[in-house]
């Protein structure tokens, strides 16, 4: 016999024990808005309420586009303590690409933020099955016909919250994947709550900890590395929708925020400000960066800039809720470029095709087991029997090993550009490339950019007779894929390297073209 509300370990749970501990606690700040952790977690039962109320029971699937908010806090949080499943959709999509998650992911309900409703009324206009638009904004009124999600916390609160164990689904976030249409991860509160332990371990994320948000909650990487961590533990949590260099300097040093996630494209952005040099940052003591390699002269400059902070370079995936290792403080300048070492709930190889280990030096692809893995690819056994083979879970990522142990990502199996923070998939822009009656040939490819650290560039060649241009080509890609998936450069080129085989040699356009930001 087993007793679920006895052995409860849920995402809601984790805020129901902070709240217990210390109720007085600043749990969210964003704008002039405060909660302690009382009140958020009275708002979250709240919302809960509502969300019963609008017909939302346990296993539904409720979607999520908006922009960083108080509100998409306590919608997470909301919509766990029901037991129903959240689906993130990133803002940064067009209609087409958010229609296809709200229909795949059988998503009952969509919340939408108050810069994405034309989008959001586009895309619920392809979904037949979408029962409701609810306005997720706290700060603005709903517009003329659409329910607002602040009017759920005049509801009554969820009286009793539902009998789910940790296995039940908690999230279903799609990945940009190699094929056109993304996959759904699906990832327990097990799943998510073993990670928020990992990180808490090996990030060194304490109650006393005040973190600034600013990346978008979309992502796993800002919801579950940090946000929800912080909240398990007791941390103060600052969340902004503006991610502008002059705008996070200010909260840096107004809210002396003691700990702050970028992608480096965001760190460098900050250090190249004019106002980076006045702003008082000797609050910050932890900075986190994953996504992509921090440049070695970055490295320094921020150690130079900043002496008092420690860094931590976080390497994962979707799938594994999503941190796998983790190179430490120690190791930033002693290891450069490395991934560091799997994290305390994560066993991570590195292996050739028949699932060895591969030796000190050689490439192999990264597999992990963990707790913190998804249970499966939403309504896609193929792709979920396919990514377990050998019973570990392969991340399609390649990588050597040292003779410490630790990895260093030197390409992506599945051919992924990681631009400003954000998963290409190589394939999908090249699929929309030949769509365009000029092209023959294509590789997508990713280069070195000062800005972006890696760019979407792809390699084109025209179909004999036909005059192609490069600027047509972009905007060709403007109308059909989402902002920063469109290549920043064109590159036009009269064939394209291959193996024996026939396969495109992308590593050598890369090192052909590796440049070309250069000019």
């Amino acid at each position: 016999m087993t007793y679920p509300t006895l052995h409860r370990q849920t995402l809601f749970d984790a805020l129901r024990r902070s709240a217990a501990r210390q109720p007085e606690g600043m749990a969210i700040q964003f704008r002039d808005s405060s909660w302690s952790y009382r009140e958020f977690h009275a708002l979250c039962l709240r919302a809960a309420g509502g969300l019963q109320a609008h017909g939302i029971v346990p296993g539904d699937r409720v979607a999520i586009l908006s922009r960083n908010s108080n509100a998409f806090a306590l919608a997470r949080f909301a919509v766990a303590a029901l037991g129903a499943v959240l689906v993130p959709v990133n803002f940064m999509l067009n209609a087409a690409e958010a229609a296809y998650i709200l229909q795949h992911s059988g998503a009952r309900l969509l919340l939408v933020g108050d810069t994405e409703l034309d989008k959001a009324r586009e895309a619920a206009g392809q979904c037949p099955d979408l029962e409701a638009l609810l306005w997720l904004s706290l700060d603005a009124p709903a517009p003329a016909g659409l329910d607002a999600f602040g009017e759920l916390l005049a509801a009554e609160p969820l009286s009793a919250l539902p009998a789910i164990d940790s296995s039940a689904a908690a999230q279903i976030i799609y990945t940009s994947g190699t094929e056109s249409a993304p996959k759904g991860a699906v990832l327990s509160h097990g799943a998510v709550l073993w990670e928020y332990g990992s990180m808490i371990a090996d990030a060194e994320i304490t109650g006393g900890d005040k973190l600034l948000h600013a990346l978008p909650l979309f992502h796993c990487a800002q919801l579950d590395c940090f946000l929800g961590p912080s909240l398990q533990v007791g941390g103060s949590n600052v969340i902004t929708a503006d991610n502008s260099p002059a705008n996070l300097l200010r909260l840096l040093q107004e809210e002396a925020i003691t700990s702050f996630f970028a992608p480096p494209t965001v760190w460098i952005a900050l250090l190249n400000d004019p106002a980076f040099d006045r702003t008082d940052l000797s609050a910050l003591a932890k900075g986190y960066y994953g996504a992509s390699i921090m440049p070695v002269e970055v490295l320094r400059q921020i150690q130079q800039r900043i002496p008092q902070l420690r860094l931590w370079n976080l390497y994962g995936q979707t799938e594994i809720a999503p941190v796998a290792t983790v190179l430490k403080p120690e190791d930033q300048l002693r290891k450069p470029g490395s991934a560091g070492r799997p994290v305390l709930h994560v066993e991570t190889r590195v292996v050739d095709d028949n699932g060895r280990d591969v030796a000190v030096g050689e490439v192999g692809e990264v597999v992990h087991r963990s707790p913190q893995l998804l249970t499966e690819y939403f309504r896609n056994p193929e792709k979920t029997a396919e990514a377990f083979t050998g019973g570990w879970f392969h991340s399609g990522d390649l990588a050597t090993v040292d003779e410490e142990g630790y990895l260093t990502i030197v390409d992506r199996k599945k051919d992924m550009i990681k631009t400003g923070g954000e998963n290409v998939s190589g394939r999908e822009v090249e699929e929309a490339l030949y769509l365009h009656p000029g092209v023959a040939e294509v590789a997508v490819i990713g280069l070195p950019h000062a800005r972006w650290v890696e760019a979407v560039v792809a390699v084109v060649v025209a179909r004999e007779g036909v005059a192609v241009d490069a600027g047509a080509l972009i905007a060709h890609c403007g109308e059909r894929l989402a902002t920063f998936k469109v290549p920043k450069k064109i590159i036009l080129a009269q064939d394209l390297p291959r193996n024996p085989s026939g396969k495109i040699l992308k590593r050598e356009l890369r090192e052909a073209h590796r440049e070309a930001f250069d000019e």
